[in-house]
């Protein structure tokens, strides 16, 4: 028998570099349904999901949205969709 009292402490966190925020929010068609993308500022996706949920709100409020997803910029991070689904495509720029 130990003389430990209770369950050990973790001790000190790990001391991990926080990860980089997003800076667009792309809202458009991808096969007959519409996604959210987010966008670090190097246009890298960090996620994908269902643009009717909840979160978009917050997210897009007192925001403009661009159509500029069809600019070169965002050839490679759009390469899946067709020039017409990112012609329609709303662009927010969140504040970081």
């Amino acid at each position: 028998m130990d003389n430990a009292y209770g369950i050990e402490s973790r001790g000190e966190p790990p001391h991990t570099p926080h990860r980089k925020p997003a800076r667009y929010l792309v809202i458009i068609d991808q096969a007959g349904s519409t996604v959210a993308r987010l966008f670090l500022e190097t246009r890298e996706q960090v996620a994908e999901f269902d643009a009717g949920t909840e979160e978009i709100a917050p997210m897009t409020q007192g925001l403009r949205p661009a159509r500029s997803a069809h600019l070169p910029e965002w050839d490679r991070a759009l390469a899946g969709h067709s020039l017409e689904e990112r012609r329609a495509a709303d662009v927010y720029t969140l504040d970081i």
